[in-house]
Protein backbone atom coordinates (compact mmCIF):
# COMPACT_ATOMS: atom_id res chain seq x y z
CA UNK A 1 0.00 0.00 0.00
CA UNK A 2 1.32 3.55 -0.79
CA UNK A 3 2.37 5.61 1.71
CA UNK A 4 2.40 9.50 1.99
CA UNK A 5 5.03 11.67 1.53
CA UNK A 6 4.65 15.12 3.60
CA UNK A 7 7.89 16.18 2.11
CA UNK A 8 7.50 18.90 -1.35
CA UNK A 9 10.98 16.98 -2.60
CA UNK A 10 11.42 13.52 -3.67
CA UNK A 11 14.05 11.88 -5.18
CA UNK A 12 13.84 8.28 -7.06
CA UNK A 13 16.83 6.72 -8.08
CA UNK A 14 17.02 3.57 -10.25
CA UNK A 15 20.86 2.03 -10.86
CA UNK A 16 20.72 -1.51 -12.65
CA UNK A 17 24.13 -4.03 -13.23
CA UNK A 18 22.28 -6.89 -14.06
CA UNK A 19 24.78 -9.03 -12.22
CA UNK A 20 25.08 -12.42 -13.58
CA UNK A 21 22.95 -11.60 -16.42
CA UNK A 22 24.20 -11.70 -20.19
CA UNK A 23 24.59 -8.10 -20.93
CA UNK A 24 25.86 -7.31 -17.62
CA UNK A 25 27.06 -3.36 -17.17
CA UNK A 26 29.24 -2.48 -14.67
CA UNK A 27 28.84 1.49 -13.96
CA UNK A 28 25.64 1.47 -13.19
CA UNK A 29 25.95 1.38 -9.25
CA UNK A 30 28.44 4.15 -9.25
CA UNK A 31 26.06 6.20 -11.01
CA UNK A 32 24.45 6.28 -8.10
CA UNK A 33 27.00 7.23 -5.84
CA UNK A 34 28.71 9.76 -7.69
CA UNK A 35 24.81 11.60 -8.10
CA UNK A 36 24.13 10.90 -4.65
CA UNK A 37 26.78 13.58 -3.26
CA UNK A 38 25.01 16.41 -5.81
CA UNK A 39 21.32 15.90 -5.27
CA UNK A 40 22.00 16.31 -1.33
CA UNK A 41 24.46 19.17 -1.25
CA UNK A 42 24.30 20.68 -4.67
CA UNK A 43 20.62 20.51 -5.11
CA UNK A 44 19.16 20.37 -1.55
CA UNK A 45 17.28 16.85 -1.62
CA UNK A 46 17.19 15.39 1.91
CA UNK A 47 18.39 12.08 2.21
CA UNK A 48 15.96 11.47 4.29
CA UNK A 49 13.69 11.52 0.68
CA UNK A 50 16.05 9.78 -1.40
CA UNK A 51 14.46 6.10 -2.91
CA UNK A 52 16.94 4.23 -4.52
CA UNK A 53 16.24 0.67 -6.40
CA UNK A 54 19.75 -0.58 -6.57
CA UNK A 55 20.66 -4.69 -7.24
CA UNK A 56 23.42 -4.36 -4.93
CA UNK A 57 21.96 -6.84 -2.82
CA UNK A 58 21.57 -4.07 0.11
CA UNK A 59 18.77 -2.08 -1.47
CA UNK A 60 15.24 -2.52 -2.34
CA UNK A 61 15.61 -4.80 -6.05
CA UNK A 62 14.78 -2.53 -9.46
CA UNK A 63 12.12 -4.94 -10.61
CA UNK A 64 9.67 -4.10 -12.94
CA UNK A 65 6.78 -4.59 -10.02
CA UNK A 66 9.01 -2.34 -7.51
CA UNK A 67 10.26 0.81 -10.79
CA UNK A 68 6.28 1.09 -11.25
CA UNK A 69 5.27 1.25 -7.95
CA UNK A 70 7.25 4.23 -6.98
CA UNK A 71 6.49 5.30 -10.32
CA UNK A 72 2.81 5.58 -9.00
CA UNK A 73 4.59 6.90 -5.69
CA UNK A 74 6.17 9.99 -7.28
CA UNK A 75 3.04 11.07 -9.34
CA UNK A 76 0.14 9.94 -6.64
CA UNK A 77 1.63 12.53 -4.10
CA UNK A 78 2.92 15.06 -5.96
CA UNK A 79 1.01 18.47 -5.24
CA UNK A 80 1.80 21.85 -6.59
CA UNK A 81 5.03 23.32 -5.44
CA UNK A 82 6.23 19.73 -5.42
CA UNK A 83 10.10 19.17 -7.04
CA UNK A 84 10.94 15.56 -7.96
CA UNK A 85 13.94 14.13 -9.05
CA UNK A 86 13.94 10.39 -11.12
CA UNK A 87 17.07 9.02 -12.34
CA UNK A 88 17.67 5.62 -14.09
CA UNK A 89 20.82 4.17 -15.12
CA UNK A 90 20.47 0.95 -16.87
CA UNK A 91 19.62 -0.56 -20.18
CA UNK A 92 17.43 0.73 -22.86
CA UNK A 93 15.96 0.02 -26.16
CA UNK A 94 13.11 0.14 -28.65
CA UNK A 95 10.33 -1.92 -29.87
CA UNK A 96 7.96 -0.69 -32.73
CA UNK A 97 5.30 1.61 -32.16
CA UNK A 98 1.73 0.32 -32.24
CA UNK A 99 -0.37 3.68 -31.39
CA UNK A 100 0.87 6.26 -33.46
CA UNK A 101 2.40 8.76 -31.31
CA UNK A 102 6.24 7.96 -32.26
CA UNK A 103 7.86 10.42 -34.87
CA UNK A 104 10.29 7.30 -35.75
CA UNK A 105 7.69 4.42 -35.50
CA UNK A 106 9.59 3.14 -32.41
CA UNK A 107 8.68 2.91 -28.88
CA UNK A 108 11.91 3.56 -26.20
CA UNK A 109 11.77 1.36 -22.95
CA UNK A 110 14.04 0.60 -19.78
CA UNK A 111 14.96 -2.63 -18.51
CA UNK A 112 14.29 -3.70 -15.16
CA UNK A 113 16.63 -6.45 -13.40
CA UNK A 114 13.97 -9.04 -13.67
CA UNK A 115 12.97 -7.81 -17.49
CA UNK A 116 13.95 -11.25 -19.03
CA UNK A 117 11.28 -12.50 -16.76
CA UNK A 118 8.62 -9.76 -16.45
CA UNK A 119 9.27 -8.00 -19.58
CA UNK A 120 10.10 -4.12 -20.06
CA UNK A 121 9.08 -0.75 -19.14
CA UNK A 122 7.74 0.94 -22.24
CA UNK A 123 7.40 5.33 -22.63
CA UNK A 124 3.81 5.17 -22.89
CA UNK A 125 3.76 3.26 -19.45
CA UNK A 126 6.40 5.54 -17.78
CA UNK A 127 4.06 8.61 -19.23
CA UNK A 128 0.34 6.98 -18.41
CA UNK A 129 1.96 5.76 -14.67
CA UNK A 130 4.55 8.86 -13.92
CA UNK A 131 3.98 12.00 -15.90
CA UNK A 132 0.28 12.31 -17.11
CA UNK A 133 -1.28 12.49 -13.00
CA UNK A 134 0.95 14.78 -11.93
CA UNK A 135 -0.67 18.09 -10.50
CA UNK A 136 -0.53 21.29 -11.94
CA UNK A 137 1.82 23.47 -10.45
CA UNK A 138 4.71 20.12 -9.99
CA UNK A 139 8.31 19.72 -11.37
CA UNK A 140 9.58 16.72 -12.13
CA UNK A 141 13.37 16.38 -13.67
CA UNK A 142 14.02 13.56 -15.09
CA UNK A 143 17.36 11.74 -15.99
CA UNK A 144 18.09 8.64 -18.00
CA UNK A 145 21.41 7.66 -18.55
CA UNK A 146 20.55 4.52 -21.01
CA UNK A 147 20.83 3.47 -24.76
CA UNK A 148 18.13 4.43 -26.60
CA UNK A 149 16.22 7.28 -24.25
CA UNK A 150 15.70 10.32 -26.36
CA UNK A 151 12.18 10.40 -26.10
CA UNK A 152 11.52 8.16 -23.28
CA UNK A 153 9.13 9.72 -21.29
CA UNK A 154 7.03 10.81 -24.22
CA UNK A 155 7.19 14.56 -23.84
CA UNK A 156 5.29 16.73 -26.78
CA UNK A 157 8.43 19.32 -26.79
CA UNK A 158 12.41 17.97 -28.61
CA UNK A 159 15.07 20.27 -28.25
CA UNK A 160 16.92 20.12 -31.50
CA UNK A 161 20.12 21.99 -30.38
CA UNK A 162 21.48 22.30 -33.84
CA UNK A 163 18.63 24.39 -34.48
CA UNK A 164 18.29 25.71 -30.74
CA UNK A 165 14.50 25.28 -31.01
CA UNK A 166 11.81 22.99 -30.40
CA UNK A 167 10.68 20.36 -32.52
CA UNK A 168 7.88 17.91 -32.17
CA UNK A 169 8.70 15.21 -29.62
CA UNK A 170 5.41 12.68 -30.52
CA UNK A 171 3.31 12.82 -33.48
CA UNK A 172 0.85 15.92 -33.99
CA UNK A 173 -2.14 14.00 -33.48
CA UNK A 174 -0.59 12.16 -30.04
CA UNK A 175 0.81 15.82 -28.47
CA UNK A 176 -2.95 16.15 -26.78
CA UNK A 177 -2.88 13.10 -25.29
CA UNK A 178 0.93 13.46 -24.06
CA UNK A 179 0.22 16.33 -22.50
CA UNK A 180 0.76 17.23 -18.93
CA UNK A 181 -0.60 19.83 -16.26
CA UNK A 182 2.95 19.61 -14.79
CA UNK A 183 6.77 21.05 -15.78
CA UNK A 184 8.05 18.13 -16.47
CA UNK A 185 11.89 18.23 -18.18
CA UNK A 186 13.68 15.22 -19.01
CA UNK A 187 17.60 14.99 -20.25
CA UNK A 188 18.42 11.85 -21.53
CA UNK A 189 22.09 10.44 -22.63
CA UNK A 190 21.39 10.08 -26.67
CA UNK A 191 18.75 9.96 -29.36
CA UNK A 192 15.86 7.07 -29.69
CA UNK A 193 18.17 5.40 -32.09
CA UNK A 194 21.69 6.08 -30.34
CA UNK A 195 23.51 4.44 -27.37
CA UNK A 196 24.97 5.55 -24.40
CA UNK A 197 28.38 5.86 -23.94
CA UNK A 198 30.04 4.22 -20.24
CA UNK A 199 34.00 6.29 -19.58
CA UNK A 200 36.40 6.18 -16.78
CA UNK A 201 36.70 9.51 -15.65
CA UNK A 202 40.49 10.33 -14.27
CA UNK A 203 40.56 9.13 -10.30
CA UNK A 204 36.96 7.60 -10.60
CA UNK A 205 35.78 4.33 -11.37
CA UNK A 206 33.57 3.58 -14.59
CA UNK A 207 30.18 5.74 -15.01
CA UNK A 208 28.14 6.74 -17.50
CA UNK A 209 29.09 9.66 -19.81
CA UNK A 210 25.90 11.30 -19.37
CA UNK A 211 25.62 11.05 -15.83
CA UNK A 212 29.42 12.43 -15.87
CA UNK A 213 28.26 15.35 -17.88
CA UNK A 214 25.18 16.04 -16.14
CA UNK A 215 27.04 16.36 -12.51
CA UNK A 216 29.38 18.69 -13.97
CA UNK A 217 27.56 20.80 -15.62
CA UNK A 218 24.44 21.21 -12.98
CA UNK A 219 27.17 21.30 -9.91
CA UNK A 220 28.19 24.90 -11.25
CA UNK A 221 26.30 27.01 -9.19
CA UNK A 222 26.92 30.31 -11.20
CA UNK A 223 23.15 31.23 -12.98
CA UNK A 224 23.22 29.72 -16.57
CA UNK A 225 19.96 29.49 -18.85
CA UNK A 226 19.06 26.29 -20.21
CA UNK A 227 20.66 26.78 -23.61
CA UNK A 228 23.62 27.46 -21.91
CA UNK A 229 23.93 24.73 -19.70
CA UNK A 230 22.87 22.41 -22.82
CA UNK A 231 25.65 23.35 -24.68
CA UNK A 232 27.62 22.65 -21.89
CA UNK A 233 26.74 19.08 -21.55
CA UNK A 234 27.01 18.64 -25.53
CA UNK A 235 30.92 20.48 -24.82
CA UNK A 236 31.37 17.89 -22.04
CA UNK A 237 30.49 14.39 -24.00
CA UNK A 238 32.68 15.52 -26.93
CA UNK A 239 35.88 16.91 -25.10
CA UNK A 240 35.56 13.57 -22.95
CA UNK A 241 34.99 10.71 -25.69
CA UNK A 242 35.11 12.49 -29.46
CA UNK A 243 34.63 9.43 -31.14
CA UNK A 244 31.44 9.15 -28.93
CA UNK A 245 28.10 8.46 -31.34
CA UNK A 246 25.84 9.43 -28.82
CA UNK A 247 24.14 13.01 -29.06
CA UNK A 248 22.10 14.09 -25.03
CA UNK A 249 18.62 15.06 -25.60
CA UNK A 250 16.53 17.60 -24.01
CA UNK A 251 12.25 17.02 -23.80
CA UNK A 252 9.65 19.08 -21.85
CA UNK A 253 6.23 19.21 -21.62
CA UNK A 254 5.02 22.75 -22.44
CA UNK A 255 7.27 25.04 -24.26
CA UNK A 256 10.44 26.54 -22.12
CA UNK A 257 12.28 29.72 -22.63
CA UNK A 258 15.96 28.56 -22.87
CA UNK A 259 17.39 32.06 -22.52
CA UNK A 260 16.05 31.75 -18.76
CA UNK A 261 18.30 30.88 -15.96
CA UNK A 262 17.26 26.83 -15.54
CA UNK A 263 18.16 24.99 -12.02
CA UNK A 264 17.38 21.48 -11.15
Amino acid sequence: MLQPNDTSETVYKIGINYKGQHHELRGCHNDIRNILPCLINQWGYNPADIVQLIDDGYSPLPTRHNIQLEMHRLAFYARAGDSMFFYFSGHGGQVRDLDGDEVDGYDEFICPVDYQRSGVITDDEIHEIMVKPLAAGSRLTALFDSCHSGTVLDLPYLYDSRQCKFVDGVTPDARFRKHSQAQVYCFSGCGDSEESESVAMPGQPIGGLMTFAFIHVFSCTRTLTFQSRFEQILAFVRATLPDAKQQPQFSCSNPLDTTLPFYI
